[in-house]
């Protein structure tokens, strides 16, 4: 394994590690209204990386009009949807039936993702995968719904995918940190027209912690190396990391002491991380999209097939 893809691969895990932390966190918020935390969360996460850009003394990338239209639908559907899906869904559905769900999202993009490039998906990361999402079914242990309860988590699966399928190729045009910049600003400015009409009280102690914890490490932290992920593997391969999710959600969970860990989760961790080895060995030569280092215009397999 090369250092780039060793590099991608720490990356995708640390992604996960973060993500699965965070389920604690947000459970701090319970009694905060849903869009002006996001909208707090995001304008903090986007002042910081556009600061990380100033200060890096590199010229901000212009956006094309077919790059906002992937900035924008990565924020509206992976961002600001995909949270208020994940909320209303546990309204009318276990929490392991939406985790299971979503526990899909792989194998979207693992099959879309070659699509965009007009190639055929592999059929080892695939499999890879199919492993995964079986392991997060065994990990969330299904669980029942009722009413909307299975359309809204759907909408929150294709959410979680659309996250990274929509900025495939801004990456290559713009770099990971700029699209996490700039998600972040329409995330921003999203959650705070949609909450216009909520309560925009001032944060408790314990509510502040947890909007600085998701905005720092959950979003301008976790969307940059998580972007890098994608960049160095390919969304396919980088798709089967996003298993590992509710496995470190899991043992965050286990480690403050609000879950037993039983076998049949120790099951299910262990399949998706068979699911990650076979995935991850699908394609040892993705492209690899640096931070505009190399333009895709000079790299034609780079370029998505179509704007979504």
């Amino acid at each position: 394994m090369t250092r780039s893809r060793t590099s991608g691969v720490l990356a995708g895990v640390a992604t996960a590690v973060m993500l699965g932390g965070m389920v604690p966190v947000t459970a701090l918020l319970s009694d905060y209204p849903l869009f002006p935390a996001q909208a707090v969360r995001y304008a903090i996460a986007a002042f910081l990386l556009l600061s990380f850009m100033v200060l890096r003394r590199r010229p901000l990338p212009r956006p094309s009009l077919r790059d906002v239209f992937a900035l924008t639908a990565t924020a509206t559907t992976g961002m600001v949807g995909f949270s208020a899906a994940v909320l209303y869904a546990q309204q009318y559905a276990d929490g392991g039936f939406v985790a299971a769900v979503i526990g899909g999202s792989p194998l979207v993009i693992a099959v879309v993702a070659p699509l965009l490039i007009r190639q055929r998906p592999v059929a080892k990361a695939l499999a890879g995968t199919a492993l995964v999402v079986l392991g997060v079914v065994i990990l969330s242990g299904g669980g029942a719904w009722h009413g909307p309860g299975l359309v809204l988590a759907l909408l929150a699966m294709f959410g979680e995918a659309s996250f990274t399928l929509f900025a495939v190729g801004a990456i290559a045009r713009l770099g990971v940190v700029a699209v996490s910049a700039y998600s972040c600003v329409v995330a921003a400015l999203g959650s705070a027209l949609v909450g216009l009409g909520s309560d925009w009280r001032i944060p408790t102690t314990t509510e502040l912690f947890a909007i600085l914890f998701l905005a720092v490490m959950v979003t301008a932290v976790a969307f940059v190396i998580w972007y890098y992920c994608v960049s160095v593997l390919g969304a396919a391969n980088a798709a089967v990391l996003v298993g590992l999710v509710p496995v470190f959600g899991l043992l965050a969970t286990v480690a403050l002491g609000r879950q037993e860990l039983t076998v049949v989760a120790v099951l299910g961790a262990l399949v998706v991380a068979t699911g990650c080895v076979i995935g991850l060995r699908a394609s040892r030569t993705p492209p690899v999209v640096s931070d505009r280092r190399e333009p895709c215009e000079e790299r034609p397999e780079l370029r998505p097939a179509a704007p979504r």
